[in-house]
């Protein structure tokens, strides 16, 4: 597999209180023949994240039609899980055309940095509201402080989700930073999951210490899985996994076909892939330096 970079496609420009930096974790969605949308978490200027979109062209992806004026998903109550940010990793759509959104909340700590869990909030009016003010995955002896990075599909009466999840940090250079593996857990109405999940990406070196949403397609009866490495010092690359079930996966990152630029926006990392077949052509949709705070970008399958 080889990805050829096409180039950026947005960076707010910081005319919008709510977005004014970042473009990040993309989740495509064919809403017409011709229009794609792209839903993306912007932040603020005090880095807390909701949720909003770009609409571009399904004929030329880097032609922008339309940006949200307004969040889709606000930040939750004060005191609550997601107080501090509402970072969508997944949208659903049911049979119903219901669309359920799936995010992890930020939670700040005292004695660790913060803490990750998940939502859902459920489509009214061209907007989510939050299903509950609590998380659907909340903290458990075994996946203690990170319990986020949702992404689901609806699949033969069951819904699937990969997240990401752990209870451990690390020091990397003096920074307390996480540790979290890629879990698996099935739910029969996607709110009530289980308190824990089945490891189906762990640590593969030294060099790691997590990963960021992954994001699955279903192919030819191959689960494809691309996800976000964690790698100490030099931050996110993009992996690569197949599955026969979605629970048993084997890596194959050296087939990612995608790595950082030599300079400019993806430079020094790549993360956050995103993957969808548009009319024949297979796109990928990620993020580069700094979280997507340089914007979101895409390229195609060559």
């Amino acid at each position: 597999m080889k990805w050829i970079k096409k180039g950026l496609i947005f960076c707010p420009d910081g005319s919008l209180h709510w977005a004014k930096t970042h473009a990040m974790v993309p989740v495509p969605e064919l809403l017409t023949p011709d229009i794609l949308r792209i839903y993306l978490t912007f932040c603020d200027d005090k880095g807390i994240g909701r949720l909003g979109y770009i609409d571009v062209s399904a004929n030329d992806v880097s032609q922008v039609i339309s940006i949200s004026n307004e969040p889709l998903l606000d930040i939750g109550a004060p005191g609550t899980f997601d107080e501090n940010g509402a970072l969508t990793c997944s949208v659903v759509t049911l049979p119903d055309k219901t669309k359920m959104a799936y995010y992890a909340g930020f939670e700040l700590g005292h004695r660790i940095r913060y803490r990750l869990l998940t939502g859902v909030a459920l489509s009214s009016g061209g907007k989510f509201q939050r299903l509950r003010q609590v998380p659907i995955l909340e903290r458990s002896d075994k996946e203690l402080y990170f319990r986020g990075g949702p992404f689901v599909v609806y699949e033969g009466d069951y819904f699937k989700m990969w997240y990401v999840a752990g209870s451990g940090w690390i020091d990397i250079d003096g920074k307390p930073m996480p540790v979290y593996t890629i879990n698996y857990i099935e739910s029969k109405d996607g709110i009530n999951w289980p308190p824990e999940g089945k490891i189906c990406i762990d640590i593969g070196s030294e060099e790691e210490h997590g990963f960021g949403r992954p994001y699955v397609i279903h192919e030819n009866g191959i689960y494809k899985m691309f996800y976000s490495i964690r790698i100490k010092h030099k931050g996110y690359r993009i992996g690569y996994a197949e599955s026969s079930d979605g629970v048993l996966w084997s890596r194959k990152d050296d087939e990612a076909g995608i790595d950082v630029s030599g300079s400019g926006w993806d430079s020094e990392t790549v993360c956050y892939a995103a993957v969808i077949t548009v009319k024949g052509t297979a796109y990928m949709f990620y993020n580069g330096n700094d979280f997507g705070r340089t914007g979101v970008g895409y390229a195609v399958l060559g």
